[in-house]
Order: structure tokens, then sequence, then C-alpha cells
């Protein structure tokens, strides 16, 4: 965690924000022109998740694609580039959760039960899949209670954004955030244990 991503928290040379106005204007490349300016930095976030799982079946190039994909494809209006992060942080959610739910079901083979993600799960005798399954779960209960603390997980745990990106994409100050984590903390113990929790949540 704790990637600098330099294009999501300041403008690149193209502006993000200028080029969503030409997207959502109908102008046929401004979708790609904003991929490319952001693409170092979303396969950055890539590697380092991946570098997490240490497993599985996706690349960098992969993820990152699957997620623009299934970004492109939703039907959303996008506010401001503090919201687009915000979206592309949740297609990546989206797209790792699915490659997740994969990875376990052939572990599992075929006709086995689904993992009980209801049941507490302590860090130390979880793998990394069982905790990403959990945490996905307990963020969507989050969700239902207060959308900004959950996507406030989201943005550290699934896309990797450090503390100054989560704020501008959230639009709030560092006292507010730092308030805004010990919530998240509370509320992911309750559901999670401490290990997995601070997992969700660690720099």
């Amino acid at each position: 965690m704790g990637i600098t991503n330099t294009a999501i928290r300041s403008e690149p040379p193209e502006s993000v924000t200028g080029l969503l106005v030409a997207a959502q204007s109908g102008q046929g490349d401004a979708w790609n022109r904003i991929y490319g300016a952001l693409y170092p930095d979303l396969h950055r976030i890539a590697r380092a998740q991946l570098r997490r799982r240490q497993h599985g079946g996706l690349s960098a190039t992969s993820l990152v694609s699957e997620s623009w994909l299934r970004l492109s494809g939703a039907e959303f209006a996008v506010e401001n580039r503090r919201h687009f992060t915000a979206l592309i942080a949740r297609a990546m959610r989206f797209v790792l959760m699915d490659e997740v739910r994969r990875e376990m079901a052939e572990k599992r083979g075929e006709g086995a039960h689904a993992l009980a993600l209801d049941e507490r799960i302590d860090g130390a005798q979880s793998d990394v899949l069982s905790e990403m399954l959990a945490i996905d779960h307990a963020l969507e209960r989050l969700s239902r209670l207060d959308p900004r603390l959950a996507r406030l997980v989201e943005m550290r745990y699934f896309a990797g954004l450090d503390e100054d990106e989560i704020a501008f994409a959230l639009g709030v100050t560092e006292r507010t955030l730092r308030r805004d984590w010990r919530k998240a903390r509370a509320f992911l113990v309750t559901q999670l244990g401490d290990g997995v929790a601070d997992a969700a949540i660690a720099p």
C-alpha cells in the first residue's frame, strides 16, 4: 500500500478533468486519451495488488484492462475527477473479487459449499483469498450504513491509494479522514477481528 499515484492526486500534462468533460460531451477519442494519461499509475496500483496476493491468474496489465472495460461498459455520469477516481477503485475491486471467487471455486472443486463469509475470520489463520472475500462482504454491509466509510476502505484496500489520494478523492480534510479511519476500523473489527481489519486499512 502507500502507492504514490500522482496522476490521481494532481493533473497530468493533459488534464483528466478536461478530458472527462470532453468525453461526456461526445468526443469519441477522449476516453482513450484518459486511459493513456492514467495507465502508468493504474499499472503501478495493479502491480501492488498482485504482489500482495502472490498468486492468481491475473497480470497487472490484464487487471488494468479488465477494470477499464468494466468501467467503460457501465452507465454513469462522472461528476468530476474525484468521482472518477472512486469509480476506478470500484471497478478494480469488482474485477479482483470475480477472480478471487473463480480461484476459490477451483480450489474447492465443483459442487463444494461456498465459503461461510459470516464466520469471524482470524487474520492469523486465513489465507489471502478468504481475507479478500471477508473484507468485500464486510464492505457491502458497511456501505449500507455509511457509504463514505465503505469507499474509503475500498480505495485503500482494493485500489491501493494513499491517504492524500483518498482525502482528495473524497473531498475531505486530513482531520476528517483520520476520524473516518477510526470509524471504519471499529466497524471492521466487529465484523472481522483485529488482524483482518488492520490489513484492510494499513498503509
